[in-house]
């Protein structure tokens, strides 16, 4: 994280500026420097993956054959960790509790953009194909 990234976080925490204030000299950082997204990176062709693919086939039980073919835009997921800063630290430890409840062993206070980015960037050598012969599953970026 940049100084002037920590420096805008800073004044949020201390109540000087709003998350709005904070969103648009966020923004206007963003702007101003080099992008990650222009930056080479180790996906298909040394561009950074845009999208977060999941393709599933099978032979549905119920019904016939499904389908299912979802992308999911990185800067989606972006600003979905953003946003989650923006939850009140009550909100957080009910979430963290019901994820407990359900099996997840994982605190969403962890949960920040520049650990997002770090993900990001080694989604790219990631490719997942389960295949099976009721069907097939395949996650990757592109």
């Amino acid at each position: 994280m940049n100084e002037d990234r920590k420096r805008i976080l800073s004044l949020l925490a201390e109540g000087r500026i709003t998350a709005d204030e904070a969103e648009r000299l966020i923004s206007a950082l963003e702007r101003r420097a080099p992008t990650m997204d222009t930056a080479p990176h180790g996906a298909v062709g040394g561009a950074r993956p845009k999208y977060l693919r999941v393709e599933v086939d099978a032979d549905g039980r119920h019904g016939g054959p499904a389908k299912v073919n979802v992308r999911v835009p990185m800067n989606f997921l972006r600003a979905g960790v953003r946003l989650g800063a923006l939850i009140p630290p009550a909100a957080r430890d009910q979430v963290n509790a019901a994820l407990a409840e359900k099996g997840v062993d994982f605190d969403i206070n962890n949960l920040r953009p520049e650990n997002l980015e770090a993900l990001v960037e080694h989604l790219s050598d990631v490719s997942v194909d389960l295949h099976h012969d009721k069907g097939t599953v395949r996650v990757y970026c592109e």
